[in-house]
């Protein structure tokens, strides 16, 4: 499955912001681009467009910087994908030809089931156990 890089990423930086949630943090765009390994560039858009949904929340300035909005465990994978692709979960197949009808039926239970599972995970999945990963500032 070919996943978009931008919802890989946006799931990366989102359990990067999860291992700060329980000490209230700030976490800057350096520090996050850094840990990630994510262009900042590309990371501002990402995390604009998850501030613009209410997954997370910002603060300019030099004390400033990104926070989860909600604790990790009631962040559904679901609303970090319609936040940066919601077209990711969208079945695009014609429903012409002979085949067209079944190749349809079977595509849309195959995004229905990703959904559910989406919807069923939460952001503490991605985030691990492995403390000696963390990346404090």
């Amino acid at each position: 499955m070919k996943i978009p890089r931008k919802l890989e990423y946006a799931f990366r930086v989102m359990a990067q912001l999860g291992r700060y949630f329980e000490r209230g943090a700030l976490v800057n765009i350096e520090a996050l681009s850094e840990a990630e390994s994510i262009p900042s560039n590309y990371l501002v858009q990402i995390l604009n467009e998850l501030r613009l949904s209410g997954i997370i929340n910002s603060k300019r300035g030099k004390q400033g910087g990104y926070a989860l909005v909600k604790s990790p465990d009631q962040i559904s994978l679901y609303s970090i994908v319609e936040s940066v692709d919601p077209e990711f979960l969208k079945v695009s197949f014609e429903n012409t030809g002979q085949s067209g009808a079944k190749v349809f039926q079977f595509w849309s239970y195959q995004s229905a089931n990703l959904v559910k599972d989406l919807t069923n995970q939460t952001l503490d999945s991605l985030m691990g156990d492995d403390e000696g990963s963390m990346y404090y500032i």
